[in-house]
């Protein structure tokens, strides 16, 4: 057989946020954050698997509870291209809405209500019983740090398309990508973003999110900033397909 190089698909990695014994936020009406996120992952994967040249895959599938730096291996081990956490906000003040879209801080966060956002999901293992431990280690660090820099500068990138999406839909919290140090964005090599995509404890928010015609509201415009995205920056790589083409 004859063998034809192609180009290789994009990796896209969906996490849901939360799972299993992780609710994460609930609704006024008892909407579950990760039932939303499970919900959403699912559509964006159902519309970039009928793109050619996409490959996705999700964290979770199910209601299962999935150690944030699980997730961040999940995606390392795809190989992925990019990283999509999503979530449903929530705030003691019940007229908070819109969406955000985060990427990694290695400075801290961008705003302290960032950093409180990013301690409550990064407790997320805690849930599970699992500690985090941080390496405390000069040479890793430097190295995370040199591989970290083009990551970053594309989930930037990626990120503000996602954001311009989600203003099509309705009012953002944060007009500006934001930045925060969450555990799932840490990854050293694979662009992340986290999404937030309304406030599960806004009733009006609530109610949309609780709407599966709304949920794939959102998953359209998610995939369209990743399409986007992807269409101009085509990560590079090719593989070899063999070809069982009969030259009689």
């Amino acid at each position: 057989p004859l063998t034809t190089v192609v180009q290789r698909p994009v990796v896209v990695v969906l996490d849901a946020g939360h799972g299993g014994k992780d609710s994460g936020a609930v609704g006024p009406t008892g909407l579950k954050e990760k039932h939303v996120a499970l919900s959403i992952a699912r559509e964006v994967k159902a519309i970039l698997d009928r793109v050619p040249g996409y490959d996705v895959r999700l964290t979770r599938n199910e209601d299962t509870f999935i150690p944030l730096r699980k997730r961040t291996e999940f995606a390392r081990k795809a190989d992925a291209d990019l990283f999509v956490s999503i979530h449903a906000d929530a705030f003691d003040d019940r007229r908070a809405n819109g969406s955000s879209v985060y990427v990694l801080s290695n400075r801290g966060a961008s705003s302290e209500y960032g950093r409180l956002l990013a301690k409550r999901e990064n407790a997320a293992d805690l849930v599970g019983g699992i500690e985090f431990r941080e390496r405390d280690d000069a040479v890793a660090a430097v190295l995370l740090d040199i591989s970290m820099n083009a990551a970053i500068e594309a989930s930037g990138d990626i990120a503000a398309r996602v954001l311009s999406g989600m203003g099509q839909l309705g009012r953002l919290h944060k007009s500006t990508v934001q930045r925060a140090g969450f555990v799932v964005l840490k990854s050293p090599d694979v662009p992340s973003i986290l999404v937030e995509t309304a406030f599960i404890s806004n009733p009006r928010e609530e109610r949309n999110l609780g709407s599966l015609a709304h949920r794939r509201k959102i998953a359209k415009a998610l995939s369209t900033g990743i399409q986007n995205y992807f269409n101009e920056y085509r990560p590079s790589g090719v593989v070899q397909v063999a070809r069982a083409d009969n030259l009689a």
